[in-house]
């Protein structure tokens, strides 16, 4: 019974979240950085990064994952899915209106200039999240270095995202092994 008053919760949550999927899915993390990280506290902005790195990585759409994910992570299987039918459901409401008139729509000033000023409220939106996610989710001050690096590389470089990806976890196992040693080895000699 808790699970189903959970998902209802959830589902009217994600439900809203679709109402607003303007930009893709990065506008919907940035609607649950702000509800689930900073209004209710219920995960960090780590296990939101976290979420999200694992949606990405996964089959199918990234959002989409990441709502079965963060369902699934605060009330199993029923909410996962109830997060992911509830987050579709708007926007395949509203594709299927538009669809519908579709010729009407595109011809009229009025929408096409609506369209562009949704476009516009998107960058900063986008820029939020992506900001709010990286303050919070690292252990440690070469996390932001390397992110950094990767950003340049992927920029400037070319590098594919794959051997980002790839530096980034040798990276990433790098930086917590020498962290993890230094702190055995100042809890070692406090210790002694």
């Amino acid at each position: 019974m808790k699970n189903w008053k959970k998902a209802l919760i959830l589902f009217g949550q994600f439900f809203k979240f679709g109402c607003f999927t303007f930009g893709g899915g990065w506008s919907i993390v940035a609607q649950m950085q702000k509800l689930y990280v900073e209004e209710e506290q219920t995960i960090t902005s780590q296990e939101l990064l976290d979420i999200t790195s694992v949606g990405r990585s996964l089959p199918g759409t990234m959002i989409g994952n990441v709502a079965m994910l963060y369902g699934y992570r605060v009330g199993g299987v029923l909410c996962g899915i109830s997060c992911v039918i509830a987050m579709i459901t708007p926007p395949m409401i509203i594709l299927s209106f538009i669809t519908y008139f579709y010729t009407i729509f595109r011809e009229n000033v009025w929408v096409m200039n609506a369209m562009t000023g949704v476009r516009a409220a998107i960058v900063p939106i986008i820029a939020c999240a992506a900001v709010n996610m990286v303050k919070g989710a690292f252990r440690f001050p070469p996390c932001y270095l390397l992110t950094a690096a990767a950003f340049a590389l992927y920029l400037f470089f070319g590098i594919s995202c794959v051997e980002l990806v790839v530096m980034g976890i040798v990276g990433g196992i790098l930086i917590c092994e020498y962290y993890e040693r230094k702190e055995l080895k100042n809890h070692d000699s406090r210790h002694s």
